[in-house]
């Protein structure tokens, strides 16, 4: 008889159940309300207006109507998230992006004291502007293929591929599909805190870095320190030179134009926040138009680039449409009129406590979540609507809130087993799960430790 191993529940099937035991906590907890008035355009919470009001349990039948309600709700976003997927699919089908990393990794590759520093940049710089996670899995053969030749393992090929990602990407400063998403929810300017996030976002992609840097040169003086060992002794000559596969089409004007139009595009786009007061829906416009002229200059035609889009928007599907799913459990316990009674509460547990220990809460909180729902606009969209209104009583700038979101839902994509980016850059680098963790669970502690500070420094600075 065979044993049953433990599955993960599905990220959506973990959000149903929240909004289940949500629903059921209509039933239970009192119903209650704070007075709100409008601030800057900001709908803000009155401080010592709580009070107790009649309930509105919510029914059965009206758990299954709250969903397209929620959908409805966050429809801003989710079309936000959808049509952004969109143009980055038209991009990334002309292989300007493809072509021209795998032209730089190669041509790096001769450079061995260059090679970890520039690749993992890159990678983080699109990391912050497009945030990129799943679409860098495609390097990782280059990565391992040139690392291999140059007397690495497969790890330190994977890592600076996908750490370099990770870093831009727990950076953040123009991450639509995080801090985008975050800080619309928060009703502050879209990108806004760009400076304090890029200095924290040198720290993390430095130790990143230097971390990668130290265990390569370790197994470069001897493999046996390679966590990859045994497998790396199985790996044929041929196999470790092998730096071409499955890239054969070579970099042309016409890709450099495609980059150029999305470098233009992301430029544009931060002139016209920091400007012109540009929201989501300005931003997703702007990205229809740099997904659609990318896609002509390319050379896609009219009809390649819009199925291209298609398919873009199919891949954020699900990063998308749980962001409805999230919105959910808002519309429930607003609906049930509890959602100021459990804030209240937070409330009065952590009120005592200093600031720099509340938004250490907050961070310890969003870490945990992350494990649940590794998605970071689902997890915006459930988390943000209960810590923006607890930041504002606790007289913690609604930045320092997203910026703890932002670390928490992060860092530990880069380890916990319910990341979708995470399996698949191991699946493909052939390297076991456990292995991996015992290469990068130093590195995630410095990571947490580092944004734990940034957040500290965060709430001593007052960052707006």
């Amino acid at each position: 008889m065979k044993e049953k191993r433990w599955v993960i529940p599905h990220t959506y099937a973990i959000i149903f159940t929240i909004i289940l035991i949500v629903a059921m906590g209509t039933w239970l907890i009192p119903a209650g309300e704070y007075e709100r008035h409008e601030i800057d355009g900001r709908q803000v919470v009155v401080e010592n207006s709580f009070h107790y009001v009649e309930k509105s349990p919510v029914s059965f039948f009206e758990i299954f109507t709250s969903i397209p309600l929620g959908m409805e709700k966050g429809a801003t976003i989710i079309f936000y998230i959808f049509l952004v997927g969109g143009a980055f699919g038209a991009i990334q089908a002309t292989g300007a992006i493809d072509s021209g990393i795998h032209k730089l990794v190669v041509k790096m590759g001769k450079n061995e004291k260059f090679l970890i520093p520039v690749v993992m940049l890159i990678f983080s710089i699109l990391g912050f502007t497009t945030g990129m996670a799943e679409e860098s899995i495609i390097f990782v053969p280059i990565g391992i293929a040139i690392a291999r030749a140059l007397g690495y393992d497969a790890v330190v090929g994977t890592a600076m591929i996908s750490l370099g990602a990770a870093s831009g990407f727990i950076g953040g400063m123009m991450n639509p599909f995080t801090v985008g998403v975050a800080q619309g929810i928060a009703e502050i300017p879209i990108f806004s805190g760009f400076a304090f996030r890029a200095i924290v976002y040198i720290f993390i992609l430095s130790a990143g870095i230097m971390y990668v840097m130290r265990y390569a040169s370790k197994v470069k003086k001897d493999t046996s320190h390679s966590v990859m060992y045994e497998v790396e002794q199985q790996v044929s000559t041929v196999d470790k030179k092998d730096i071409h596969s499955g890239f054969q089409e070579k970099f042309t004007k016409r890709h450099m134009l495609v980059l150029f139009t999305l470098a233009g595009g992301i430029g544009i786009n931060m002139y016209g926040v920091f400007n012109w007061d540009w929201f989501l829906n300005e931003l997703a416009a702007s990205f229809i138009v740099i997904g659609l002229i990318g896609g002509m200059i390319g050379g896609l035609g009219i009809n390649k680039t819009f199925s291209s889009f298609v398919e873009g928007m199919k891949l954020v599907a699900f990063g998308a449409l749980i962001v409805g799913f999230a919105r959910t459990i808002l519309v429930v316990m607003e609906n049930g009129v509890i959602i100021d009674t459990v804030i209240h509460y937070l409330v009065n547990i952590i009120s005592g406590l200093p600031a720099t220990l509340n938004v250490i809460g907050m961070y310890v909180f969003q870490i945990f979540l992350n494990f649940f729902i590794p998605s970071g606009s689902g997890q915006a969209a459930t988390t943000m609507p209960l810590m923006v209104p607890l930041a504002d009583l606790l007289g913690i700038e609604r930045q320092v809130a997203v910026l703890a979101f932002q670390y928490g839902d992060a860092i530990s994509n880069s380890v916990i087993p319910t990341s979708a980016a995470l399996m698949g850059y191991l699946a493909v680098a052939g390297i076991p799960y456990d292995r991996w963790v015992k290469f990068i669970w130093r590195l995630i502690i410095i990571w947490w430790a580092i944004a734990g500070i940034g957040l500290v420094m965060a709430v001593l600075t007052g960052v707006k």
